[in-house]
């Protein structure tokens, strides 16, 4: 893990667009209520992650927990030796197009180890990535999805969910707080095609409200 984490700090990751982030720290944190609104994949470089309330998954360095598009998640990052570093990889819906998802299924989460070829495919997806146009990043998250699948990590694909209405706000407000440009109620119908009522009602039977999305816009961002 040590080479993909020399690797991701030596990049020049400033000031541009990426298909992935890096999240480090030197002290443990406890984060609650994590907006998870995409397929998520977080590679545990270095220290250890526990999710839920009741440490319902350790994973540590070296393995990898695979998200699925639920509202929200408690988790945990406690450094080793100093340092916790992990790799975070969000999925479009589209990139599981043509693929069988059985949309039933109940499983939040699966955690597996970063083998060899996993963490290579990882390595070429960061490299790769800085340099190559945005219209091909589906490609490669393409190909790490059929990675994980051909290693037996079939279970995935069971764990996406269909967006609900929240989800797609939640879209329109991460990219509106990047680009500093304002969204209204109005301009959300309009972007969504509905009427401000169908908008509400369809929050409510959510159980959310445009605020909360917009908060949890922000700590995605944050």
């Amino acid at each position: 893990m040590e080479k993909l984490i020399n690797i991701i700090k030596e990049l020049p990751l400033k000031n541009q667009p990426l298909p992935f982030s890096v999240y480090s720290s030197i002290k443990e944190q406890s984060l609650l209520n994590v907006p998870v609104i995409k397929p998520l994949l977080i590679a545990i470089l270095c220290g250890h992650k526990k999710l839920g309330d009741s440490s319902e998954a350790r994973c540590s360095t070296g393995d990898f927990v695979f998200l699925s598009n639920s509202s929200a998640v408690n988790m945990r990052n406690i450094p080793k030796q100093k340092s916790y570093f992990a790799l975070l990889i969000e999925f479009d819906f589209s990139d599981f197009d043509n693929l069988k998802i059985n949309p039933s299924h109940q499983q939040n989460f699966c955690v597996g180890k970063i083998t060899d070829t996993l963490e290579k495919c990882l390595q070429q997806f960061v490299e790769w990535s800085v340099y190559a146009p945005e219209v091909l990043w589906p490609l490669r998250r393409k190909e790490i999805i059929a990675l994980m699948c051909h290693m037996g990590h079939k279970d995935i694909l069971s764990m996406v969910n269909t967006p609900h209405i929240a989800h797609q706000i939640h879209s329109l407000f991460s990219e509106q707080l990047k680009k500093s440009e304002p969204l209204t109620v109005i301009s959300i119908c309009q972007r969504l095609a509905i009427s401000e009522s169908t908008l509400r009602r369809k929050l409510k039977s959510e159980q959310t409200t445009i605020q909360d999305i917009k908060d949890q816009a922000r700590l995605g961002l944050a």
